[in-house]
């Protein structure tokens, strides 16, 4: 594989290059796709931003909703329609491209993360707060070129908080630039996570050890339902660090994203590279803090993986 970036005067171009070879010559291109990323990110911008409206306006209403793995792991129609609007509407104009969504992975199709332009998509993070009406919900998609993540956005509609961010470019709030507290002690540190949407008594147990060391030793803990907002959280500074076991790519992938380029970390739990199949995170504002919540981790490894 070979990628490629060059900046043209109509803003920034990426160029990807797929090539295959073997040990004796060289094959020819694979594919090739070149795009303007400035131009991807207001095109799915528009997009995200008119499902939003169909979130906000859905609300308060009374919801239809199916269990998926459990009864605390929900799908509403709203999932399906908003995931829906967005990938027709990314695929209308880059048909190339592709999808890791939330809901067609729950249907039975394989998440895959390729060198190809692919877009990491969660229609509703934060579907059990949406069922009850409470206005802590989001959506949150993120394109990787060559499994990197070039552009963020989660949004949450009901509340107007539209986090933005572009590689080598920064992380912003409704416009404005944003950064992390810069924490650096447990003890100074506002902390979120969350319970998740497994009922596994192995998981739970792991959960809530953590949970019972951490509120001992860190300045407050939060749970409000939203893997994606609690990773904007930290990337705004109103959070210092954030953690979780068994949230899958699309909870993460745009969160991930947000806070490095708002000054971050993104990590593995364990202290190694983050990986976003891997069901694991761990963000924060700083590396000295990274290092302290590490240390005071149980690790769980959550199966399958992504």
């Amino acid at each position: 594989m070979a990628c490629q970036g060059m900046v043209s005067k109509s803003g920034y171009w990426i160029q990807i290059v797929n090539y295959a070879y073997s040990t004796k010559h060289f094959v020819k291109p694979t594919f090739i796709i070149s795009m303007n990323l400035d131009e991807c990110f207001e095109h799915v911008l528009a997009l995200v931003e008119s499902a939003g409206q169909v979130i906000a306006a859905r609300n308060s209403q009374r919801k239809t909703v199916v269990q998926k793995s459990s009864n605390i792991d929900l799908l509403t129609e709203t999932d399906q329609q908003v995931e829906r609007m967005l990938m027709d509407g990314i695929s209308s104009k880059y048909p190339d491209h592709r999808f890791i969504g939330e809901e067609e992975t729950s249907e039975g199709k394989k998440a895959e993360l390729t060198e190809a332009p692919t877009w990491i998509i969660d229609p509703v993070d934060g579907t059990m707060n949406f069922v009850h009406s409470f206005p802590h919900s989001c959506i949150s998609i993120a394109l990787l070129v060559d499994r990197v993540a070039e552009i963020a956005i989660i949004y949450n509609p009901i509340l107007n908080q539209k986090f933005t961010a572009r590689r080598g470019k920064g992380a912003f709030l409704n416009g404005n630039r944003i950064s992390v507290s810069g924490e650096t002690s447990l003890e100074g540190a506002l902390v979120t996570t969350e319970f998740g949407t497994s009922r596994d008594e192995e998981k739970t147990k792991v959960v809530l050890e953590n949970i019972g060391k951490l509120v001992r030793k860190v300045h407050g803990m939060r749970s409000l339902g939203s893997a994606a907002l609690n990773m904007a959280m930290v990337a705004l500074g109103g959070a210092d660090f954030n953690y979780e076991f068994g949230i899958h790519a699309w909870d993460i992938a745009a969160g991930d994203l947000l806070v490095r380029e708002a000054g971050g970390v993104c990590l593995d739990p364990a202290g190694g590279p983050l990986d976003l199949m891997s069901r694991r995170v761990l963000c924060a504002s700083s590396q000295a803090l990274a290092d302290q919540v590490v240390l005071e981790l149980t690790q769980f490894y959550p199966e399958p993986r992504d």
